[in-house]
């Protein structure tokens, strides 16, 4: 009975690890993960193999302390592609290009509000597209907006935020050490995404997503009532730069690591 009895819990262990390994492989899941838009039939038509990114937004322009990041994280967003097949042209071309255009139409963002004149950036656009299909081979043009904006951290035992598919836990700035006490978890900070947008050389749009990236703000210590202030290094983290960049690339690139529904 004994040695039954042993062989009984050692097939129980083995089944329990045999579970943790499986569930170790597999992505917690996350509810936030962003809707993606993919054209699917127009991608199997045109596949994608040369892109350019561009070094300005589709959308409004980012907001200046992550502007100044842009080029770092173009930088990872390049090596991406490349390890997954793509060729990836230098952005100086598609920025020469641009810069032409912009001088014979003006510029498309209004300095004072921030607003994109569309009929001006598709001018702009036409142009850049004909000026690089004549100069190399190219099949799609990606622009990576860095867009900010406000959630909260959870108020369980645990302090997580979770947006665009990715968690992520507060960070301290300041002398102290600890949160106090009243500290209203309800209180929104700010965080950044990563948004993706590809257009085809028909200027189409072909796919369009966004990853979560990581917060752009951190608990003050100083502040004894509880208060987020700005973090002097912003997105300097370059593993939650990766998992976004991951995020919102797919299903444009399959990743094993996609938290929500396949």
């Amino acid at each position: 009975m004994r040695r039954f009895k042993s062989q009984c819990q050692l097939a129980l262990l083995l089944a329990l690890a045999a579970t943790l390994l499986a569930c170790s492989g597999t992505p917690t899941y996350n509810a936030t993960t962003f809707p993606y838009q993919i054209d699917q039939a127009a991608l199997d038509a045109h596949p994608i193999k040369t892109v350019v990114i561009a070094h300005v937004n589709l959308g409004g322009p980012s907001r200046n302390y992550l502007d100044k990041e842009a080029p770092r994280i173009d930088g990872r967003i390049a090596s991406y592609l490349k390890e997954n097949g793509f060729k990836v042209l230098p952005q100086r071309q598609f920025e020469q290009y641009w810069n032409i255009a912009e001088r014979a139409y003006g510029n498309p963002v209004d300095p004072t509000t921030g607003k994109v004149n569309r009929k001006t950036f598709a001018l702009i656009m036409h142009q850049v597209r004909d000026e690089m299909s004549e100069a190399a081979e190219l099949d799609a043009i990606i622009f990576t907006d860095l867009v900010e904006f406000e959630v909260a951290f959870s108020g369980g035992l645990k302090h997580v935020a979770r947006w665009d598919g990715v968690t992520r836990t507060p960070t301290m700035q300041g002398p102290g050490d600890g949160v106090s006490t009243e500290f209203d978890w309800n209180m929104l900070a700010a965080v950044a995404s990563l948004q993706v947008s590809i257009y085809n050389m028909e200027l189409q749009p072909v796919f369009s997503s966004r990853g979560g990236l990581d917060a752009t703000e951190a608990i003050d210590s100083r502040s004894s009532s509880g208060r987020y202030i700005r973090r002097r290094n912003i997105l300097e983290n370059e593993s939650n730069i990766d998992e976004g960049i991951r995020l919102a690339f797919y299903p444009f690139i399959p990743t094993d690591d996609w938290p929500g529904n396949p």
